[in-house]
């Protein structure tokens, strides 16, 4: 009773596998059609899309991000940092005027 059960089941198996086998390529068919509409109509729905926004907007974040992580974990005081901040823009700013100044009077 027991061999005739594996029998049985042995057989099973090897049907399944067998229709398994002959409707691969069908499958892989309907799949790689199905995969072509869905690639055609997000094209069509969303268009050419632009990531230059979303790059431009994660770099400012970035950017945001640094300043203050660096203004938080800096050794000198909130008012300390502050002041030296303003001092090297202001300082930049100067060197530039001189720079552009020189470039105009040439």
């Amino acid at each position: 009773m027991n061999k005739l059960l594996k029998m049985l089941l042995r057989t099973g198996v090897y049907f399944l596998d067998q229709a398994d086998d002959a409707t691969a390529p069908v499958r892989n068919r309907v799949r790689d059609r199905a995969n072509d509409f869905t690639d055609r109509a997000t094209h069509l729905i969303r268009g050419r899309q632009d990531h230059a926004a979303r790059y431009a907007l994660s770099f400012a974040a970035g950017i945001g991000l640094g300043l203050g992580a660096g203004l938080l974990f800096a050794p000198a005081s909130g008012d300390e940092t502050r002041e030296a901040l303003t001092d090297k823009v202001h300082a930049f700013g100067e060197s530039v005027k001189e720079h552009f100044s020189r470039e105009v009077k040439a």
